[in-house]
């Protein structure tokens, strides 16, 4: 199978400018093509991943990948159907941020290695010395103002108005195509659907200074939903992102783990490099024995060690596994923190404490002393993962994990954090 093919049956294809020119190219040769990504943020998100896992498999089928952070489109923003302007950025701001973006996209690519193959580049290099003179000389005038209106990243933005800056990414963007087709023999540019006008911009552009017989090419990946209509990546909780220390390996593992099963094939054919043969396997087990929830575990296993790597995996497991029987006492300070962070938390000074005062008057898990008595007797009442039945029992340092903390359980899964200070 072809890797278009094979990008088909996956269902990542959301359009292509000439697909049977395209499929030709890929056979006769390795073909140099790009993606990018502006460094608005410090990390980039699982909606982010989409366009890099593309890009990895044609590495994968042995072309030549280049990842362009745009360190001078992100600063002046990007008309991509939002209803208002980008908030632009210090500098400063930009450049950190496209450092952290290099790094990650390092690690998912396996920079530094033998053979990784992907090149990384920043637009700011060839776009920072451009005078504007140049820019309108060399490069306004190839472009009709009357087709840049009519394309869908404008025209959605007239009614809300856009500004001049905005209006001028797609030639800031054209011109990344052209120079990286000039000088890195680049002549693929893959992106989101919302960014078929700038693709095909690019490709006006370097036609018109290359020559109409210059073979160039664009494709687009189809916007992903999820099998309720909405967007794939937005959570409850926010954007679930690549750097660990805004979403937990742990978190992580579970976004994948919680895929709904009318989700969970399509999230494997879209973000695996599991065969064919191996996602048909786990759509019979999804149709015949949904309950086992076989594929979500190897989508989680899959996703958190191609972001995370092995060691992060194997973690992110064993905190699973701990959760899910409730043995949380074998677990590490650092692991509950990460665990437990968004359960119900209170502070309260380190020293000994009879359990009924600590439940309702420090940690307040329960309403009253009356309850809480109750609640004991019955045996609803965990600390650390052991029971407490004892109506007199002491909670000090020994019922803490690295006296940073005391992990109470109520019930089956009610959980509260009480950090010691």
């Amino acid at each position: 199978m072809g890797i278009i093919e094979e990008l088909k049956w996956r269902g990542a294809i959301n359009q292509q400018t000439d697909e049977e020119g395209l499929r030709q190219l890929l056979e006769e040769k390795s073909v140099g093509l790009y993606c990018g990504i502006d460094p608005t943020g410090d990390s980039m998100h699982i909606g982010h991943l989409i366009p890099f896992i593309i890009l990895k498999r044609f590495q994968m089928a042995g072309h030549r990948p280049y990842v362009v952070i745009g360190g001078g489109t992100g600063s002046i923003g990007d008309p991509s159907g939002r209803n208002s302007e980008r908030e632009l950025q210090t500098m400063e701001k930009v450049d950190a941020n496209a450092e952290k973006l290099s790094l990650q996209m390092k690690k998912l690519f396996k920079a530094g290695q033998a053979q990784s193959g992907i090149h990384l580049a920043n637009n700011k290099d060839w776009l920072m010395p451009m005078t504007l003179l140049e820019f309108l000389r060399d490069f306004g005038k190839e472009f009709s103002v009357n087709v840049m209106l009519s394309k869908d990243v404008v025209a959605s933005r007239l009614d809300t108005g856009i500004s001049f800056t905005e209006f001028s990414y797609q030639i800031i963007q054209s011109i990344d195509f052209l120079h990286l087709f000039k000088h890195e023999d680049v002549q693929l540019q893959i992106g989101g659907a919302d960014q078929w006008g700038n693709i095909t911009a690019g490709l006006d552009l370097i036609r018109r200074k290359e020559g109409v017989e210059a073979e160039a090419y664009g494709l687009t990946i189809p916007l992903l939903l999820k099998a309720d209509g909405t967007k794939f990546g937005k959570t409850a909780g926010g954007a679930v992102w690549l750097d660990p220390q805004k979403t937990t390996p742990y978190e992580f593992y579970q976004f994948w783990f919680n895929q709904d099963d009318r989700d969970v094939v399509k999230y494997l054919k879209y973000f695996t490099f599991l065969t064919e043969e191996e996602i048909d396997r786990l759509a019979e087990v999804v149709q015949n024995e949904p309950h086992k929830r076989l594929a979500q575990k190897v989508l989680a296993e899959e996703m958190t060690r191609f972001v995370h790597g092995q060691e992060a995996l194997d973690e992110a497991i064993t905190i699973s596994e701990a959760l899910f029987s409730g043995n949380v006492q074998q677990l590490k300070a650092d692991q509950i923190e990460a665990s437990f962070k968004d359960v119900p938390n209170t502070n309260v000074k380190k020293g000994s404490y009879p359990i009924i005062d600590f439940l309702v008057d420090e940690a307040k898990v329960v309403p009253s002393r009356r309850q809480a008595r109750e609640d004991i007797q019955n045996g609803a009442i965990y600390i650390k993962g052991e029971r407490i039945t004892d109506l007199d029992y002491e909670v000090n340092d020994k019922d803490s994990y690295d006296q940073r903390f005391v992990l109470i359980r109520r019930g089956k899964r009610r959980y509260f954090l009480v950090h010691l200070v």
